[in-house]
């Protein structure tokens, strides 16, 4: 039996949770991925025999993962009755079995990178026959064609849309947007937002709906506040209507996505649309007292604000959990935060964040902390591989599937040159590819085979290996083959080591194709299903072992960690200017108060927030948030050292 013995009462209501609608708002550090986890097991205990599945649908591939790992600790062997993923992977999901109803073939390409979209948009002008000026480049261009997908507006009202905000040029940026979306599906691609709409299009236009329902009976969502339009529709549409079993986990004061589509206002629309229960998980078991106290003070200050204020279960560990420092400059500021971190025995250092709003101020953490001899490791989401060997891989898998792609054939030539320096034009493949069957990988092989001064380890590879993929799409083999002709090629150039790039990049491949086979079931992992799994995956290494973390704050939404610093904490940084030129009570004030929010509830033990007074000799006065936590009396302050 699931032991529900530790939940508090809150917890144990939303575990007991039969049927219907419920929300629950739950703040850091309440429990509710225990919560959610809890209930999905119960769940399935209780139905033992049945066929049923349940769907969880999250944010990111690291909470789908941990959601998993809870669930399968509390009723072992159940990954037939659990599909727990990320709204992107569902979608992709949907797409790959019932595309075809919308014109989507299964192996459709997902473009993950900003350069092959804008290679669609380019292409995209030209049919349009619209010149390449200023106002018309694909990298001008990009973000607004991101929104108009993001939003899901379709090719005919985008003029609407469009007239409001370019009045001089809104034709031509329609006439675009509707050939950037037919080369999509002519080409038999999508980006991030495609891959959205075309899901909503299939389940609002098929019986694929209905067919979602009767798979999943019970529908389970986490973080639901970070829910995009469009995400927010899917979901409305694949809820029965009649049950309306959709369990729902939020934190409205942790909505800091705006900018990529997620609203507060979502959560009172989502009550309304499903007569919601609601029901609260106030307490908070991550954050030291006066943390609690001060997130309390700061999010009471957003007009609107009516949910019941955390109450602390933490006991207190230290009476200085909380500590602010105030610098003359930004340089101060930076080299006392790397020489405070150095007072942390080395073991415990990686249980260690610096958190910032923007990625700049970390870099230059990074770097100071490099002149103490430690190690930070700054966290950005990573799309693509980069190493040449990874990378000639990798595109020669994309083109095996999709072989008529010149921007993967483009990829293969150059990182081919990168590794054995035969200089192959993307030209001549094309063309012998054009007076054979119009096969690229076929004919990249032919042309390659020809070069007399090709490495014979090199010409053996790649003639028992490329007719793996191209004949018989064994791309199993192919992988096998492919490590060890790296392998082959270091031992026979007398290379002392792999360049650690390759290593880590090659334990990242490893990591995510075994993640894929275990999510997806060993036998039905294809071609074209592991390369769109992988380009909806971060390539972004593990930290090294000991490194101090450094995250913006958007990127540490969801993690916790012993000891926090929340530094650059001044007006126009945190606010962030466009704030600052509103008043208080303004919608981007709002979201800037809980972006502070959420990074001082990061933290378990300690919090330090430092302040520099200058800024590229520009003068800053402290954040005002600091006098709504109960911080400081005025922001007129002087450089100081301040433990409280």
């Amino acid at each position: 039996m699931v032991d529900t013995s530790s939940l508090n009462i809150n917890q144990l209501s939303a575990v007991s949770w039969e049927n219907g609608p419920l929300l629950v708002l739950a703040g850091p550090g309440s429990g509710k991925t225990r919560v959610l986890t809890y209930r999905i097991a119960r769940i399935i205990e209780e139905s033992a025999g049945e066929n049923f599945r349940i769907l969880g649908l999250t944010f990111t591939n690291k909470a789908a993962r941990e959601m998993q790992k809870r669930v399968n600790a509390l009723v072992p062997n159940v990954d037939e009755r659990i599909n727990l993923t990320t709204y992107h992977s569902f979608s992709a999901q949907l797409l790959r079995q019932h595309g075809h109803l919308v014109g989507i073939s299964s192996d459709f390409t997902i473009l993950s990178q900003d350069a092959e979209r804008m290679a669609v948009l380019d292409k995209a002008i030209e049919r349009a026959k619209i010149s390449h000026v200023y106002e018309y480049t694909s990298k001008n261009l990009l973000p607004i064609i991101s929104r108009l997908t993001n939003e899901n507006i379709a090719v005919d009202e985008s003029l609407k849309f469009l007239q409001r905000r370019f009045p001089t040029k809104y034709r031509q940026i329609g006439e675009i947007y509707g050939c950037y979306r037919q080369l999509m599906i002519e080409n038999n691609e999508l980006d991030f937002g495609t891959l959205m709409t075309e899901a909503l299009k299939l389940v609002t236009k098929t019986p694929v709906a209905k067919l979602i329902r009767c798979i999943y009976p019970h529908i389970c969502v986490d973080e639901f506040q970070d829910t995009t339009p469009v995400q927010y529709q899917i979901l409305c549409k694949i809820v029965d209507p009649v049950t309306k079993n959709l369990f729902v986990v939020a934190d409205d004061d942790q909505t800091i996505y705006e900018w990529n589509g997620a609203s507060p206002k979502r959560l009172k629309r989502i009550q309304e649309h499903f007569g919601m229960t609601r029901l609260e998980l106030p307490e908070n078991y991550r954050c030291p007292p006066k943390v609690v106290t001060m997130a309390n003070k700061l999010i009471a200050n957003n007009p609107g604000h009516n949910r019941t204020g955390a109450t602390d279960k933490k006991p207190e560990e230290q009476d200085q959990s909380v500590e602010i420092e105030i610098f003359e400059t930004h340089q101060e500021e930076v080299e006392w935060v790397a020489k405070d971190i150095m007072r942390l025995p080395a073991d415990k250092r990686d249980r260690c964040a610096v958190l910032a709003r923007a990625r700049m101020p970390l870099e230059q953490i990074v770097t100071e902390l490099k002149k103490h001899n430690m190690h930070g490791h700054l966290h950005v989401r990573k799309d693509e591989f980069t190493n040449d060997r990874m990378v000639w891989m990798h595109s020669i898998l994309r083109l095996a599937n999709s072989r008529q792609d010149d921007r993967q054939l483009h990829k293969v030539c150059k990182s081919f040159y990168a590794l054995e320096e035969v200089s192959l034009m993307t030209a001549d493949v094309i063309s012998k590819a054009s007076v054979g069957d119009g096969d690229y990988l076929r004919a990249w092989l032919s042309v390659v085979l020809q070069e007399e001064g090709l490495n014979p380890i090199t010409r053996l590879f790649l003639n028992d290996s490329i007719p793996k993929l191209a004949d018989r799409m064994d791309f199993d083999g192919f992988l096998q083959d492919c490590f060890r002709w790296f392998e082959q090629r270091q031992q026979a150039n007398q290379e002392p080591d792999y360049d650690t790039e390759y290593l880590i990049e090659r334990d990242v491949w490893e990591n995510l194709v075994s993640e894929i086979r275990y999510g997806m079931g060993q036998n039905r992992v294809t071609l074209s299903s592991l390369l769109q799994q992988i380009n909806l995956k971060s390539k972004e290494p593990p930290a090294p072992k000991g490194a101090i973390n450094c995250y913006t704050i958007f990127a540490s939404k969801g993690l916790e960690f012993d000891h926090v610093y929340l530094i650059r904490l001044v007006e126009d940084e945190l606010p962030n200017w466009k704030a600052t030129k509103k008043d208080d009570n303004s919608h981007e004030m709002q979201e800037e108060r809980r972006i502070c929010f959420v990074a001082i509830t990061r933290t378990q033990k300690s919090l330090t927030l430092t302040c520099p007074l200058n800024i590229s000799n520009y003068k800053k006065n402290v954040s005002r948030f600091l006098i709504e936590m109960g911080m400081i009396e005025t922001q007129r302050v002087q450089p100081l050292s301040n433990r409280l």
